[in-house]
């Protein structure tokens, strides 16, 4: 049984890093295709040095294009790598435009679909994010879901149950196996001259709160008076998309230290020891309640509810600096009873004990 995994990003590099490690220990047979949608080198080959994954097979180098533009590119190169040799089954992950890509060429051509994190849904449908969750879904064979949580969404869609299986996330795989690690390996901290409990971590790469320079300035100018207010600096790993007014306007901030990307390890440190952790993505508010650090989402929507369960993670009612003040101040004082609803480490032992057992009906 031929596996293809397809990815493209940073997210995708991490969270498919259990399958295709374990792929190699036990001589599945397997091929990669990278679509390059993240090119710079700080947000992907890090990530494969790090988590010591093999090269590629296939790199596409579609880049930075429009969504439109992007996918059409992706489609063609990945129908043509799957042409040439065709798997028994695609697995994709999350939301990208690289794992929709995927789905839908592999689909096109017969192929049985995985998703890996199917399910995750924030009912907000201007998030391009959330179309292609929805999107990636409806033509699964395989939807692998964190949690019960998402099971449930997706048999309110109507996708048959056989199709839905609760694994567990892969992000739990490699935020477990790695957080001694990045506790052992990493100098952040003495690079930036940190202490450990006295800064906090701010990540902020989503076209909601990145492409309208006014709300970003508005953004920054909250988050700065957060750190004001809690006695911290905040450390800001830039993302690649954000340009020189974004730049600009986090930097304006004495509170605010930017720096570059960072990598897998350098980021779980990050993650450990900050006071406070600030940010827009996803998996960063995973890998923050699995590392037990508190968590504040600078989003209106959420499609990791479990997060906010035991209090440790907080969605505000609002994106109104007063409202993130007050929200960031409660979280701050209050005491947490520490929960990980994200998985045991071992989603990938689900995920790959399901494919190989249906290896005969996918062929």
């Amino acid at each position: 049984m031929l596996i293809t995994y397809i990815l493209g990003t940073r997210p995708e590099i991490i969270k498919l890093a259990s399958l295709i490690q374990a792929s190699v220990r036990e001589g599945l047979p397997f091929s990669i295709i990278h679509t390059n949608q993240h090119y710079a080198e700080r947000m992907d080959r890090v990530f494969f040095n790090e988590l010591e994954l093999p090269e590629p097979d296939h790199h596409l180098g579609i880049g930075s294009l429009s969504h439109g533009e992007q996918i059409g590119r992706m489609l063609t190169g990945i129908e043509r790598v799957l042409l040439s040799r065709r798997p028994a089954v695609v697995v994709v992950q999350g939301d990208t435009n690289s794992a929709l890509a995927g789905g839908l060429a592999a689909n096109k051509l017969g192929i049985p679909v995985a998703h890996v994190e199917a399910g995750l849904r924030s009912h907000d449908r201007s998030m391009p994010e959330e179309i292609n969750r929805v999107l990636i879904d409806h033509l699964s064979d395989h939807l692998f879901c964190p949690t019960a949580n998402q099971a449930g969404y997706l048999a309110a869609e109507g996708i048959h149950a056989g199709r839905i299986h609760v694994t567990g996330n892969t992000i739990a795989d490699a935020t477990l196996s790695y957080a001694e690690t990045a506790r052992q390996r990493s100098g952040i901290l003495r690079r930036l001259g940190l202490s450990a409990g006295a800064y906090g971590l701010l990540t902020c790469h989503r076209p909601s709160n990145t492409d309208d320079p006014a709300h970003f300035a508005a953004l920054m100018d909250a988050v700065a008076d957060i750190a004001a207010a809690s006695g911290f600096p905040l450390v800001f790993p830039i993302h690649p998309r954000l340009g020189e007014s974004q730049r600009r306007a986090a930097a304006s901030h004495r509170r605010i230290a930017l720096t570059d990307p960072v990598g897998y390890l350098d980021m779980l440190a990050l993650q450990q020891n900050a006071a406070l952790i600030l940010t827009d993505s996803g998996g960063v508010q995973e890998e923050a309640c699995i590392l037990r650090r508190k968590c504040l989402v600078l989003r209106r929507t959420i499609e990791r509810p479990e997060a906010l369960e035991n209090g440790g993670c907080v969605l505000p009612a609002s994106l109104e600096a007063s409202e993130l003040r007050s929200a960031a101040r409660t979280l701050l004082q209050r005491p947490v009873d520490w929960s990980n609803p994200f998985g045991d480490g071992l989603a990938y032992r689900r995920i790959l004990d399901i494919l190989t057992a249906s290896a005969g009906r996918l062929h």
